[in-house]
């Protein structure tokens, strides 16, 4: 590594700024559109060759109108609330609204449903538990994938930005035959209702809204009490439009690939969620010009997708016209959050200073695993976890799934803060001490491929997964 070419954190914390400044910045939105531009301007000013993009074509939801009104006790009370992403839209619906848990079997036809979705809350080493109950990790000494040198997981928690349902919040009570949904977060710290969930971008049948969790405990009261009705408008728009996946390649050692990507959109202006991650990116595509093509493992692309909050369409599109080239990939590196914890403290949200506990999706390859230990702790690159890609499911439920699942060597980076799809995610939130490890440490991974091809990771791959 020449650690002399390495862009300084100022460096890399004034791309992310630059790109928060834009604003909301979801998937067609004018912001996201500078970020397509700006995203292609910086590969060419670095000297990346082939600078294009590819077309996306996707759904974009632009909310216009939210407001939901109780009427209870003789009077009317106007709510705050947020629309549920591609929720079904309503002028004005009139209902008797009831609290509904998931776990009831009652009927809800022709009413409202207003449930509370309670977010997970994890030791943050779980995943080594959850890998303990897996027969192929049986006998595995797990800790090898815990760098936790201050032990600052011992008594820690973690809340997730997801509940147990992740983004299919709305189903259960559409299933007992609601027509409209509001939605509470009893236990989301700081008791915001701005959560862009569900990004799937798939339409619900039903409206439905987010709440607080103090009005929500308000509206469940008032349902005990008696019959309450609602009115629910929720104007948007939903159309199709087409974005672009930026790319940018670097010729290097041989004519085998290493992607390294990251998605330009975000649910808010999203500091974190992922103007870091298009910087992170940013930051290996600048390091990677200024090193002589012969020093460069293989070739490299640069991609910054479109649409990961329009349900990863970008990435989808990028590996459902590139099979032919995907089998040329050694390795591809995801780089999404570069994220600080955030604590509850005397009723005040505030930075830990703690990083958020990290997350390094790696591929069953023993070179992989190896080199991704390597440089976490090169780095000391604390809190990091080194996870399989089906930890949670069948993928990362994040843009470097949709690699997995194609069979290409994975590794992602990824930290899940509960603020990730709120607008509370502004520039404080980034984790900048992380900045600069983060991006050596990338470095010395795709370093660590040198002389290997994509035929002998992916045997490697397929040994791991026949036990061998």
């Amino acid at each position: 590594m020449h650690s002399e070419l390495i862009p300084s954190e100022a460096e890399i914390f004034a791309w992310i700024e630059k790109i928060f400044a834009q604003g909301v910045r979801r998937p067609g939105y004018s912001a996201d559109r500078w970020t397509e531009n700006w995203c292609e301007q910086q590969f060419r000013l670095l000297g990346l060759e082939s600078v294009r993009r590819q077309p996306v074509k996707l759904p974009q939801w632009e909310p216009l109108e939210c407001s939901l009104l109780v009427q209870a006790q003789g009077s009317d009370w106007s709510v705050p609330c947020f629309p549920l992403p591609h929720s079904a839209p309503t002028q004005g619906l009139r209902v008797e609204i009831e609290a509904w848990s998931d776990d009831e079997t009652r009927s809800l036809a022709g009413k409202a449903a207003l449930v509370d979705v309670s977010l997970n809350r994890v030791p943050p080493a779980f995943t080594n538990l959850l890998l303990a109950r897996r027969e192929e990790f049986a006998g595995e000494d797990l800790a090898w994938r815990c760098y936790d040198p201050r032990r600052s997981f011992d008594d820690a928690v973690q809340v997730l930005p997801f509940g147990r349902h992740v983004m299919a919040v709305m189903e259960p009570a559409i299933a007992a035959g609601a027509v409209a949904f509001v939605g509470t977060l009893s236990n989301y710290p700081g008791g915001s209702f701005k959560y862009y969930v569900p990004y799937d971008a798939q339409p619900r049948p039903i409206p439905g809204v987010w709440i607080s969790a103090r009005d929500g405990e308000r509206l469940r009261q008032l349902c005990r009490d008696e019959r309450v009705r609602i009115m629910l408008v929720s104007r948007a728009v939903r159309r199709e439009i087409s974005t672009d996946n930026v790319i940018g390649e670097l010729p290097g050692a041989d004519d085998e690939i290493v992607v390294i990507g990251s998605h330009h959109d975000g649910p808010w202006s999203s500091a974190v969620e992922d103007a870091s991650g298009v910087a992170l990116v940013m930051a290996q595509a600048q390091y990677w010009s200024r090193v002589p093509a012969a020093a460069r493992p293989h070739h490299l692309l640069f991609l910054l997708n479109a649409g990961h909050m329009a349900g990863g369409a970008g990435v989808r599109a990028f590996v459902d016209q590139q099979r032919a080239l995907l089998e040329r990939v050694v390795l591809e590196v995801h780089l999404e959050h570069a994220a600080n914890e955030v604590i509850e403290r005397d009723g005040e949200l505030v930075c830990s200073g703690n990083p958020e506990p990290r997350w390094w999706f790696t591929s069953c390859s023993p070179h992989l695993e190896t080199a991704v230990r390597d440089a976490i702790t090169s780095e000391d690159l604390e809190r990091s976890l080194i996870v399989p890609p089906d930890i949670f499911g069948p993928m990362p439920t994040t843009d470097g799934g949709p690699f997995h699942l194609a069979g290409v060597p994975l590794v992602n980076f990824l930290t899940a803060p509960f603020y990730l799809f709120d607008e509370m995610d502004t520039l404080d939130k980034i984790h900048r001490p992380s900045l600069v490890p983060i991006t050596r440490a990338a470095v010395r991974i795709v370093e660590s491929t040198l002389g290997l091809s994509a035929a002998t990771v992916r045997a490697e791959m397929r040994r791991s997964a026949d036990g061998g």
